[in-house]
């Protein structure tokens, strides 16, 4: 028989949310920071498909949190318990904000709005690090170099796009997902013409 340890579960379901949380922000800032690979099929799927996948990521963190609070027995009404597990808390509640607005109704119905709350993806992103890192520190295993490289990547290429911008000078639209492809060598001539 297969005896399943609930934390290792629970630990893989979280890498597996983080995986699929990049693969919602990762195309968006490859295509700003290498303009070449914007037509490749795999880049255009993953931005189609983002929507979809965030809402995936949202039920697979779902699981990891419900595994924890299983395997712990955490009691919910003992306040004591939500201090140490704040950023986790917080990660959940941005994407439940988002898996619930994920939809064509709330796009409509939000408008800008809608866009100034999916940012706070950005936002999860850097909690994320700190969870991983606080969560696994002191008891590593082999899930904690991915996860952590992951992350890694997401907040490079996130913060590479973030410097395109600024060069740009179009730090307006740092963080809007409709931005358009950026060719480097205009942004360049751009910045250089400036001065």
């Amino acid at each position: 028989m297969l005896n399943l340890n609930p934390a290792m579960m629970a630990n893989g379901l979280g890498l597996l949310a983080l995986f699929t949380y990049a693969l919602t922000l990762i195309p968006s800032s490859l295509k700003i920071v290498y303009p070449v690979i914007h037509k490749q099929k795999i880049i255009v799927k993953l931005l189609q498909k983002r929507r979809q996948l965030g809402i995936v990521t949202f039920l697979i963190s779902l699981g990891h949190a419900g595994l924890f609070i299983v395997n712990r027995q955490r009691d919910f009404y003992n306040w004591k318990n939500y201090p140490t597990y704040i950023n986790g808390i917080a990660i959940l509640f941005i994407f439940t904000l988002l898996a619930v607005t994920s939809n064509n109704w709330s796009v409509k119905k939000m408008k800008k709005n809608w866009r100034y709350l999916h940012k706070l993806t950005y936002v999860a992103l850097f909690l994320l690090l700190w969870h991983v890192d606080e969560k696994m520190s002191g008891h590593w295993t082999c899930i904690t170099p991915l996860a952590l490289g992951t992350i890694t990547a997401a907040i490079t290429f996130f913060l590479l796009r973030v410097g395109i911008y600024i060069v740009s000078g179009d730090v307006g639209i740092i963080f809007s997902r409709h931005s358009k492809v950026w060719d480097s060598r205009a942004i360049v001539t751009k910045a250089q013409s400036q001065k």
